[in-house]
């Protein structure tokens, strides 16, 4: 963990507030669509408290990446570091480099690799000194050059890429709901989506909040539709070189949503051979 710390902090050319300075513009890189891999079951290599598990989650925005890599990280037992999370956390400070995500993040942009590369080298340390091992990763890398500093100092051992049609990622998007009081998410989104060319019908029920929270449920102000669109369109942009980079590695695992939480879930158990691991975890609970 600490080479990897180190090797975050020297791929920035400055300091953290220096390459806010630096960088002002995003750049976005075309690139041809690949198409997706069928993976075997993944055979995960970890010890009984999961110290072994390096694992990466890619999807698009509003994919539900953050839920199912929080899932797992209570299930095996290591952290769950989401760059969606540091950038808010950010957002919510007072400062010159709050205002600048603030601008990016409304226009549906993605924040430079300066800025991210030294949040997580921060939020690396932090886990450090607290003694974590392992990792699931959820936002990061999004370009290869942060796949390659990845790759320099540690063994990434599975990369799982999260798939949802983008009508149903639109639609999900734009039933977010955030209580403005205890700050739990909810969606009011009752998706059903007919499946074409031959895919599956796919459903998801609202996840709707307690009576406590109705009244206080607020919509992030960057999930409009005009947003959404943009901010898809630039991940696949972005995203495909990276799917490439880990799939010429034979590490990277397409996985296509079934539908919402209670279907996928123990689909996605299933593919990474933890749906024993889960029974002998609440066996033992």
């Amino acid at each position: 963990m600490a080479a990897l710390i180190r090797a975050l902090r020297s791929s920035s050319s400055s300091s953290y507030y220096t390459n806010y300075f630096i960088r002002r513009s995003l750049s976005t890189a075309a690139s041809t669509t690949a198409p997706p891999l069928k993976s075997e079951p993944f055979t995960p290599f970890m010890d009984t408290k999961g110290k072994h598990v390096q694992w990466v989650f890619l999807g698009c925005p509003g994919v539900g990446k953050g839920t199912f890599a929080s899932r797992l990280s209570t299930l095996l037992g290591v952290p769950h570091i989401a760059t969606g999370d540091l950038v808010r956390e950010e957002l919510s400070a007072s400062g010159p480099l709050s205002k600048q995500l603030t601008e990016i993040v409304n226009q549906g942009e993605l924040v430079s690799d300066e800025i991210i590369i030294s949040l997580l080298s921060k939020r690396l340390e932090t886990g450090e000194a607290k003694g974590e091992s392992g990792f699931i990763l959820d936002g990061f890398p999004r370009t290869v050059r942060q796949a390659e500093i990845l790759g320099d100092v540690t063994d990434i051992d599975l990369v799982v890429n999260l798939k949802l049609p983008e009508r149903v990622l639109v639609e999900k998007c734009l039933g977010r709901r955030i209580c403005s009081q205890c700050g739990k998410n909810f969606n009011v989104a009752n998706i059903n989506v007919k499946g074409e060319n031959g895919n599956p019908d796919i459903s998801m029920d609202p996840l709707l909040p307690p009576p406590q929270c109705v009244a206080k449920l607020i919509t992030r102000s960057d999930d409009t539709e005009a947003i959404v669109r943009e901010r898809l369109r630039v991940y696949y942009e972005k995203s495909q070189p990276v799917e490439e980079f880990y799939r010429s590695q034979g590490k990277l695992m397409e996985f296509n949503l079934p539908g919402g939480l209670p279907e996928s879930w123990p689909k996605l158990l299933e593919a990474l051979n933890l749906d024993e691991y889960e029974d002998k975890q609440s066996a033992a609970a």
